[in-house]
């Protein structure tokens, strides 16, 4: 089954728990948990010393992840990008969520993600 073509509501069932178990990760800065669903080339770049400097660093700054909004559900034909509003609960500004995710070999994986 082509997993692009389910409606938002079906996508978020499968792309929400990814992004829940990524920030929880952060959060914890627990880096197995973190990049559990990372592709292979995610999983380099996102070393466990980057991945504590970034999360004590943010941290410090903005506390940890709060709520989050969606936005959307992008498709392109070859993946998907799921936008949010985030919230920190040091800050009252909005921040931008983003997770980007491909299927490869019949799972997905996590290309690409951020909060700016």
């Amino acid at each position: 089954m082509n997993w692009l073509t389910l409606s938002d509501d079906e996508i978020m069932a499968l792309v929400a728990p990814i992004m829940d178990n990524l920030m929880d990760g952060s959060t914890e800065i627990n880096h197995e948990k973190h990049i559990r669903d990372f592709s292979d080339k995610m999983k380099n770049i996102v070393t466990k010393a980057e991945l504590e400097a970034q999360c004590k660093s943010y941290q410090k700054a903005l506390g940890i992840f709060t709520k989050r909004e969606l936005m959307g559900v992008f498709r392109k034909k070859t993946d998907v990008r799921v936008f949010w509003k985030q919230w920190y609960s040091k800050s009252e500004d909005e921040f931008l969520a983003f997770v980007h995710i491909v299927q490869r070999h019949d799972k997905l994986e996590v290309v690409n993600a951020s909060v700016s």
